[in-house]
């Protein structure tokens, strides 16, 4: 916190930073996350950049080997109230033996980013694509979203699919408002109405909103990030190793480009959506080395484990996998990274993160059956674990 009170001080001050204080500000904050400054032309910009065809920029970055060489280009979605400068903990070795191209970019209004007024579903895939385009990544690519940046991911798949190589989903949110979900399922849980009331004021009383997340008797970001109610114990655990959520303190909310940015980001996410995601189709029908993946903590308290379990059920073509001891912040779990690249790229799969199949399916009503002749077929699903699909030449 020491070191984002200077970096706000240096923000705010009468006198234009230098070009060292201001690559200060763009990477000093918490997995690259910084107040946007309503005078933005004012700070150097120190990321590449690309201009859409709305006159918009995107702000991204790239890592590991070159994409002229790539065999795997994957492009990663942050979630909420981070940037491209998040913590994506893939081991350089396996990025080095397999030839993995990651390119991770700023979501409209965050980071370096110009705003979007006219977010929607659709435009984060329509920004995804166009900077795929623009960085000359291919006709196919991967996607990876985390936690909020998975809707657009489900976007990818709704608008996308044919430029989709492979897709994951990690800690992915759930909107209440999914037609498919059973009103039975969610209509006692407590996380449904406490979006449904920060939607309802997002929507009509943003100024109201504003004024109350500013207020100093409200809960600070470090409180909310030790309460066991939003993270169990091993989330807990990894927020001690990290800076925290400071585009979510109070002194950043009171920036209204801030506040636009999450709260814009907030209604697209959990209003109405054009598509059901658990009514899409499967987007590699014939192909053996494409898939699609939802990786979730079981003891996740922002997106209950019980939900994704129900997605996963009624979308069978998805590969589930569920970290026994996990919360919400998984992706910055040791060895994590690793295991959803294996799974994604390599079809490899690692037994500990396979579900229990007759919990998986209980809550879809699906009798707890397998179809092969013998407890250990290796091509039944049911039963399998390495590998998944088979992975690229």
């Amino acid at each position: 916190m020491k070191r984002f009170g200077h970096h706000l001080k240096l923000l705010f001050s009468d006198k234009k930073p230098s070009q060292s204080q201001a690559k200060q500000l763009c990477r000093g904050f918490c997995q690259g996350t910084k107040v946007v400054s309503p005078n933005q032309d004012d700070l150097v910009m120190i990321s590449p950049r690309i201009k859409l065809r709305d006159g918009r920029h995107l702000a991204y970055l790239e890592r590991g080997v070159s994409k002229d060489v790539a065999k795997y280009k994957i492009i990663i979605v942050h979630g909420f109230g981070s940037s491209k400068e998040m913590n994506f903990l893939a081991p350089q070795e396996l990025i080095d033996e397999l030839g993995i191209y990651l390119l991770q970019y700023d979501r409209a209004g965050y980071g370096e980013s110009d705003p979007n007024p006219k977010r929607s579903l659709k435009s984060e895939a329509l920004d995804i694509q166009e900077l795929a385009d623009q960085l000359e990544l291919g006709p196919q690519f991967y996607v990876i979203g985390v936690s909020m940046g998975s809707y657009a991911t489900w976007s990818c798949l709704q608008y996308l699919p044919h430029r989709l190589a492979g897709l994951a989903l990690i800690a992915p949110v759930i909107n209440y408002k999914w037609p498919s979900l059973p009103k039975s399922l969610i209509r006692e849980d407590y996380r449904r109405k406490l979006v449904q009331w920060a939607r309802w004021l997002a929507s009509y009383c943003p100024r109201l909103l504003h004024w109350w997340v500013t207020q100093k008797w409200l809960p600070s970001a470090a409180v909310i990030e030790k309460n066991p109610a939003f993270f169990n114990k091993s989330d807990i655990d990894i927020l001690k190793t990290l800076p925290g959520f400071p585009m979510l303190t109070k002194d950043s909310l009171r920036e209204q480009v801030v506040f636009d940015t999450l709260r814009h980001d907030w209604r697209v996410a959990f209003g109405k959506w054009e598509f059901d995601p658990l009514k899409l189709m499967n987007p590699f029908p014939h192909s053996t080395s494409s898939s699609v993946h939802i990786w979730q903590g079981y003891e996740d308290k922002v997106v209950p484990s019980q939900l994704q379990r129900f997605v996963s059920g009624k979308l069978p073509w998805i590969h589930y996998h569920e970290v026994p001891d996990g919360g919400h912040l998984i992706v910055y779990y040791r060895g994590l990274c690793e295991a959803i690249l294996r799974a994604l790229l390599l079809g490899q799969e690692y037994i500990a993160y396979k579900p229990n199949k007759s919990a998986l399916f209980a809550l879809n009503g699906v009798e707890d059956k397998c179809s092969c002749s013998r407890e250990e077929d290796p091509t039944c699903r049911d039963h399998l674990t390495l590998p998944l699909h088979t992975p690229k030449d």
